[in-house]
């Protein structure tokens, strides 16, 4: 059955990734024509977007990107920013 979601609601969301990392959290939408375009994602402590951004706050990952949402947000691995490291350290 489709749940509709306001996009209210998923802010704080957690946000993970399709390999089951978890990413960060939801901040903000960006909206274009009334449709969603895009994800601002605050990285968390301990999140694996904290891990390879170092400093920065977060990412926009597009909403072609993402891959379902309901309690939390599935997003595909390319929205995984290069960072030149291995992922497997991380």
């Amino acid at each position: 059955m489709l749940k509709i979601k306001k996009v209210s609601e998923t802010y704080e969301l957690q946000v993970y990734t399709d390999a089951g990392e978890y990413f960060g959290d939801i901040e903000d939408s960006i909206i274009q024509n009334n449709k969603v375009f895009g994800w601002k994602i605050k990285s968390t402590k301990n999140s694996f977007l904290s891990k390879i951004l170092g400093s920065a706050k977060g990412v926009i990952v597009p909403h072609q990107l993402v891959k379902a949402v309901g309690d939390i947000l599935i997003i595909s691995r390319n929205a995984i920013p290069n960072s030149g490291i291995d992922e497997t350290e991380a």
